[in-house]
């Protein structure tokens, strides 16, 4: 989950930079997007790696 920290951070230090710098706005708000995309990227994983050790579990319990 500090991987998710650090993307998040990443993010949000892009959007700062948006509002700071309305000369390349566009730019830093589509660095904010990517890393974003990032973000959700990681949370799918973690929950792709939950589910499959729970099903393991599982497998294991029957």
């Amino acid at each position: 989950m500090q991987r998710l920290v650090a993307i998040r951070s990443q993010e949000s230090f892009c959007r700062e930079r948006a509002v700071l710098d309305s000369n390349r706005r566009v730019f830093w708000l589509a660095q904010a997007e990517e890393w974003e995309q990032r973000a959700l990227d990681e949370i799918a994983y973690h929950f792709r790696e939950c589910n499959l050790a729970h099903g393991d579990l599982r497998a294991v319990a029957s």
